[in-house]
């Protein structure tokens, strides 16, 4: 019993040490903010078709169904 218990203590402690992890949702952080300004700055040209696009992906992503 003892030596599991130092096994997940040293997994826990090498996990804990892993920064690869953090990294990649820094990176995703960045992607997800970087989509959401281009998303508003591309609103603002108010051209039909994007205009069209973004009220498809607004109902696919607040309702059940994408047409």
């Amino acid at each position: 019993m003892n030596y599991f218990l130092l096994l997940i203590n040293n997994f826990l402690r090498s996990f804990a040490k892993d920064e690869e992890g953090a990294q990649v949702v820094e990176y995703a952080l960045i992607i997800a903010v970087v989509s959401i300004a281009l998303v508003i700055a591309l609103k603002g040209l108010n051209g039909n078709g994007f205009n069209t696009f973004i009220n498809r992906v607004t109902n696919c992503l607040t309702t059940a169904t994408c047409t």
